[in-house]
């Protein structure tokens, strides 16, 4: 069953363009290397220039876990967790009915 995360990441002020550098390479890598993840969308809020929002879709539990334990993940937290200014809030969702 797919399963859907959505991670809101708030970045300090004057960061926002050093963290969107590196989630558009996070995101360009899992395009090219995780055939599983069905759906990897970055979102930059029109209100609040340091806010960023993460759309996820994986496969299934498994490809999910296998994600947030891969070397890409961690090198990109690795990068970018003295830039946020609070921590990611990150919710997982299943589908229950929709258009695709």
């Amino acid at each position: 069953m797919p399963i859907t995360v959505v991670a809101q990441v708030r970045v300090q002020p004057g960061q926002e363009e050093a963290f969107q550098k590196a989630a558009e390479e996070l995101v360009e890598f899992v395009t090219d290397h995780e055939p599983e993840t069905l759906v990897y969308v970055l979102h930059r809020s029109t209100s609040m220039p340091g806010k960023f929002l993460f759309y996820e879709v994986y496969a299934d539990e498994t490809a999910l876990a296998r994600h947030g334990a891969s070397e890409a993940i961690q090198k990109f937290f690795g990068k970018v967790r003295a830039l946020l200014s609070s921590a990611p809030e990150i919710e997982t969702y299943h589908e229950v009915v929709g258009k695709r």
